[in-house]
């Protein structure tokens, strides 16, 4: 139950991650893309932290003990839905995705899948599906689903953080008003999912009481604490940027303001 995962395709998948990286950002491959100036050494940081978490989330002991714990499970979710993506985007730089904007149907089809409206049902249908008794014991017992939720879990949480951090001029980021309100109803279903996964007064899985159970957490606090963890926590991420984006855009209106007026005068 404290096993690392070391499946060699979860490891290749991860190593083509960091290493397509580093030879296309940092490295010799870099002088193939236009426009290519360097990373900053901020953009770096930022795209191996994103890593990392992906890595803690599906190699470490929390994949394992999510097979006993529905917290642990919870934490996996949000950490590959919520925590990972905004790191990873943030990390690339602008002229790295470019390329795939040569593709014919490439810009059509991206900009309808980044769109703030798209990606909020998107993301938070794919969210609640998963998390349907049925469907989340059907991913703990069968492996290749267990897989697809991952997947499905990163991708859209990938294209629902690209209307905050994108990381392409031509599919832009919202505008910063537009991100606060999309932020706030961002967290709306994460905190209705998770209130009723904490309130719920029979156990809502049945894989998990069938399980041993580990460090003296009975199945009802641990299905508690889980529901707990996606309304705070998942809430709480939303809440953050939230006030980073609204303070910032203030300060910048503000800022264009006294310019202004300095012209005017």
């Amino acid at each position: 139950m404290y096993e690392w995962n070391f499946e060699p395709g979860l490891m290749v998948n991860l190593a083509l991650m960091a290493g397509g990286y580093a030879l296309c950002v940092t490295g010799p491959l870099r002088r193939f893309f236009p426009g290519n100036e360097p990373p900053t050494p901020a953009q770096v940081r930022l795209f191996f932290v994103g890593w990392v978490v992906l890595f803690i989330a599906l190699a470490s002991p929390i994949d394992s003990l999510g097979s006993y714990l529905l917290t642990m499970h919870m934490l996996q979710h949000l950490l590959l839905a919520m925590v990972a993506p905004p790191f990873l985007l943030l990390g690339l730089p602008r002229w790295v995705l470019r390329p795939l904007m040569r593709i014919p149907g490439a810009y059509p089809v991206g900009s309808f899948l980044t769109n703030p409206v798209f990606v909020f049902f998107a993301f938070n249908a794919v969210f609640a599906l998963w998390h349907v008794p049925f469907y989340y014991d059907l991913a703990l017992r069968d492996e290749r689903f267990h897989i697809l939720e991952h997947v499905m879990f990163f991708v859209v949480g990938v294209l629902s953080w690209w209307p905050i951090c994108s990381p392409m001029d031509e599919l832009p980021s919202a505008h910063p008003l537009l991100q606060t309100a999309y932020l706030f109803f961002m967290s709306l279903p994460t905190t209705i999912i998770g209130a009723l996964i904490a309130f719920a007064e029979a156990p809502l899985y049945p894989y998990y009481a069938l399980r041993p159970r580990l460090w003296g957490v009975s199945l009802g606090d641990d299905q508690q604490l889980a529901g707990l963890i996606m309304w705070v926590p998942g809430s709480l991420v939303y809440f953050a940027v939230l006030t980073v984006v609204f303070i910032r855009w203030l300060n910048r209106e503000d800022a264009d303001e006294q310019r202004s007026l300095a012209d005017a005068g």
